[in-house]
């Protein structure tokens, strides 16, 4: 098998037309048809059916076509890591993190590896996972570390690092805080600080909400930044859903007092995401055991 034809069947599947591919390529359509007959003998598999408009993946095709581009992103990786060395440097990392994870859990971990690892460059990018998984999948991220699902998106592994409690939070002043046992019926007129819907923070407070027949959140405040959100709340009358992490190391003078809703302490799984493959740069796995060090040390 040979890795011109994969790249041309991969050309091929992009454009859904052999002549199309042929121009992208620079080749004649006999040449790029040679090609595909090639390597359709060579898996003993038809990859393609011929249409009206084109060519359409076969069932085999389209397996084939899912390789094809862990290859490409493989090749990529093994490409940067080669042309990295040669500029004298270990690793160049490129890692989306969460807004909402540990601050001081990051900030060791990095830390560690830059002592352990001198020549390696880090690139950080704090988003969430709508953003971050699918730009790792494309091969612009190399990590993740934030919360994740319990079932793994397809194409990529996660790996737990530790646990973290997301809770309802309101200023000391509020008229909740200081009261002992705070129901979900208690939430009904409140207003809120949330992060956008479309995240899983805000997805389990309407869930939430609704199974015990409440309306949905009142948001006078929508941010992804969770430190904003956290400043928002403690300047008003608003409440907040989010991690204990973000509350603990804002200190006590923070301004923000955590609520004991049974119904909305909510233990989420932090860990680390990364693409399904066979080949992972050293100085991504370095990362990795470094934070389930860092990880593990914290939790003592």
């Amino acid at each position: 098998m040979e890795l011109r034809d994969l790249e041309y069947f991969a050309v091929i599947a992009e454009h859904g037309h052999l002549g199309r591919a042929a121009g992208a390529l620079g080749l004649s359509q006999p040449a790029l048809s040679k090609s595909l007959r090639r390597l359709e003998q060579t898996l003993e598999a038809r990859l393609v059916k011929r249409t009206t408009k084109g060519v359409e993946l076969t069932a085999e095709g389209s397996a084939l076509l899912l390789r094809v581009r862990e290859l490409r992103l493989s090749l990529r990786n093994i490409s940067r890591e080669i042309a990295e060395v040669s500029q004298g440097r270990v690793g160049y990392l490129r890692i989306g993190v969460g807004a909402a994870i540990s601050e001081q859990f990051l900030s060791r971990a990095f830390a560690a590896l830059l002592k352990d690892s001198p020549k390696t460059a880090v690139k950080v990018v704090v988003s969430d996972n709508d953003v971050m998984v699918p730009a790792l999948v494309d091969g612009e991220l190399d990590l993740v570390v934030n919360y994740f699902r319990p079932t793994p998106l397809e194409g990529v592994v996660q790996e737990e690092l530790c646990d973290d409690e997301f809770v309802v939070c309101v200023a000391p002043g509020h008229r909740l805080a200081t009261q002992k046992d705070v129901k979900l019926e208690d939430l009904r007129e409140e207003r809120w600080a949330l992060t956008e819907p479309v995240l899983g923070a805000s997805q389990k407070l309407n869930r939430v909400l609704q199974d015990a027949g409440l309306p949905l959140p009142r948001v006078a405040f929508e941010s992804r930044s969770t430190s904003l959100r956290q400043r928002i709340v403690s300047a008003s009358d608003l409440l907040n859903f989010t991690s204990r992490s973000a509350i603990r190391e804002a200190g006590p003078g923070s301004g923000v007092k955590a609520l004991a809703i049974g119904e909305l302490t909510w233990k989420r799984p932090i860990g680390v995401i990364y693409r399904h493959e066979t080949y992972l740069p050293p100085a991504v796995q370095r990362f990795v055991q470094i934070l389930k060090e860092t990880a593990k040390k914290l939790q003592k």
